[in-house]
């Protein structure tokens, strides 16, 4: 009996979330589960809300609850939805759940060891009325390229840009609206993602009827450890938490 794992986008845990994430993520992964099980294969098919970053932390500031309750009563509320629309998840858990932070540590541990873990200094947006380095998303200010004032430090939604928080125009704290902002040195840890390029290329080619991997996608995989940090993952903490690029 052949054995699936099958995973779906994990749902960010601020909001209902509308019928495009459904129909764009969970539905095909649901679809591709049921039909494996139909086969005679052995399925296990897992989700779960995406408790960590700064749009959990948004949400409950939104909501004007601590970041623990926000999620705790936004993951009843989608775990809800998705049992009523009949999704046959075999675990929906959370990012936020102690065994995912021992898997997570378990694959950082590895990496590590492995020298695909470095430590670099960047240049990071701090709040002096915050008192705190502020994430992407905690910049809000003018787009550059379209001049949209909602811009975030992340993304400009308008013409869909992406950014980073030192180039948006007249830049504020989303927390206190601090237009003080300062441009200081901060440590993290970064996935050095072009040490694989190579192996994970020649596995991608060896693999029968898959299209070709485009040759952006190769440079982008070599680059993408230099621009997306680790940026929770802190030992002194115990435990680690996975950003997009991991």
């Amino acid at each position: 009996m052949t054995k699936i794992l099958i995973t779906s986008a994990l749902p960010y845990v601020n909001g209902v979330k509308h019928l495009g994430n459904l129909v764009g993520s969970l539905l095909p992964a649901d679809v591709h589960a049921r039909f494996r099980r139909q086969i005679g294969c052995d399925v296990l098919f897992i989700c779960a809300t995406d408790e960590h970053g700064t749009p959990a932390e948004l949400g409950a500031i939104e909501a004007g609850q601590d970041v623990r309750a926000f999620c705790d009563a936004q993951h009843a509320v989608q775990a809800a939805i998705y049992r009523r629309f009949g999704l046959s998840f075999d675990h929906f858990g959370r990012t936020s759940a102690p065994h995912n932070h021992a898997l997570t540590q378990h694959f950082y541990r590895r990496l590590d060891a492995a020298g695909f873990i470095e430590e670099r200094t960047s240049r990071r947006v701090w709040s002096p009325v915050d008192r705190r380095f502020l994430p992407d998303r905690f910049v809000l200010g003018t787009c550059p390229h379209c001049g949209d004032r909602s811009a975030r430090g992340d993304q400009c939604d308008h013409c869909g840009t992406l950014l980073d928080p030192p180039e948006l125009i007249e830049p504020r704290s989303a927390l206190s609206g601090d237009r003080a902002l300062e441009i200081r040195d901060s440590r993290h840890l970064f996935l050095r993602q072009s040490q694989l390029v190579e192996k994970i290329g020649a596995w991608i080619d060896s693999r029968g009827g898959w299209p070709p991997l485009r040759g952006v996608d190769r440079e982008e995989l070599a680059q993408c450890g230099l621009a997306r940090s680790l940026r929770h993952a802190r030992p002194r903490l115990g435990h680690y938490r996975a950003a997009r690029g991991f």
